[in-house]
C-alpha cells in the first residue's frame, strides 16, 4: 500500500478523524477527553489513537498514569484543516449546539497553533495590503514584516529554523487562505499571551476581547467585534480595513 493510501485509509475512519478535528485546537488531549469527545469507549480510543500514532499524525507523551496524545506537528494540522476545507458541502451542523459553535469557530478559531475563520483570513488580508507579507511568487514575510514582527510582537524567527516563517493554510470555513508559519504562531500566542482573544469552552472557538479589538485596528487597521467582561458582543464584524463586511 502505498503511503498516500495509508494516511488515508487513517483518516477515513470517522472516530479517527473526530480525533484528529478536535485536536486542531494546539492542545493536547488524555486518551478518555478524545474518547468522551467522539462517544466512543476508552478501549475503542486507545486502539484508534495507537493507529494514529503509528501513521505519524499524533505524537504521544505520557505523565504518570496518563496519556496525552497531540498532532505530530504544524504539517499533520495543514493536512487534517485542508482536508476540511475540500470536504463536500462542508460540515453542517446537526442541531442547536453544534450550529452555535460551528458560528463561533466561523467567526475565530485556532487551527492548531495559529488563527483562523473571518478573524485569521483578515488578518491575512491586512498583512499583504501593508506589504508584511508579499505573494508575488509564493508567500513571503518582506523585511518591513520582520521588523513588524520584531516590534509588534517581539518575535524573531530562529535562524536554521526547519519551520517556514510563512506559509498559507486554507480555511475551511472561508475557502480561503489563512497565514501559518512562524508567522501564525507567533501572532496566536501574543494575542493569547496579552489576551487580544480567549478561548471559548474547551473547543477550538476563540472571542476577541476589548483589548484585541483595540490592538489589530492599531497594529492592522483590521476592525474585529469582541466581547464585553459579561460576554455580550460589540463592535464591527471581523474585515480588514478599507473591505466591505
Amino acid at each position: 500500500m502505498s503511503p498516500l493510501a495509508e494516511t488515508a485509509g487513517l483518516l477515513a475512519d470517522r472516530t479517527r478523524a473526530a480525533f484528529c478535528e478536535a485536536l486542531l485546537d494546539g492542545r493536547a488531549w488524555t486518551a478518555g477527553e478524545l474518547a468522551r469527545h467522539a462517544g466512543v469507549r476508552p478501549s475503542t480510543a486507545s486502539e484508534h489513537l495507537s493507529r494514529l500514532i503509528e501513521g505519524g499524525l499524533l505524537a504521544e507523551e505520557r505523565q504518570g498514569r496518563h496519556r496525552y496524545v497531540r498532532l505530530a506537528g504544524p504539517e499533520a494540522a495543514a493536512l487534517i484543516e485542508a482536508l476540511a476545507a475540500y470536504a463536500p458541502n462542508g460540515r453542517r451542523p446537526r442541531n442547536l449546539r453544534q450550529s452555535v459553535r460551528h458560528s463561533a469557530e466561523a467567526r475565530a478559531r485556532t487551527c492548531y497553533d495559529h488563527l483562523a475563520g473571518h478573524l485569521g483570513v483578515a488578518l491575512a488580508d491586512a498583512m499583504i495590503a501593508r506589504d508584511l507579507v508579499a505573494e508575488d511568487s509564493g508567500l513571503a514575510v518582506t523585511p518591513a514584516g520582520r521588523a513588524w514582527l520584531a516590534d509588534a510582537l517581539d518575535y524573531r524567527h530562529p535562524t536554521g529554523s526547519r519551520r517556514p516563517l510563512v506559509r498559507g493554510c486554507l480555511d475551511w470555513t472561508e475557502r480561503r487562505r489563512h497565514l501559518a508559519g512562524g508567522l501564525g504562531a507567533a501572532l496566536c500566542a501574543t494575542a493569547l499571551e496579552r489576551q487580544w482573544v480567549r478561548r471559548i469552552g474547551s473547543g477550538r472557538a476563540v472571542a476577541v476581547t476589548p483589548e484585541g479589538s483595540r490592538a489589530f485596528r492599531e497594529l492592522l487597521g483590521v476592525e474585529a467585534g469582541g466581547v464585553d467582561s459579561a460576554g455580550r458582543g460589540f463592535g464591527d464584524p471581523v474585515r480588514a480595513a478599507g473591505t466591505r463586511a
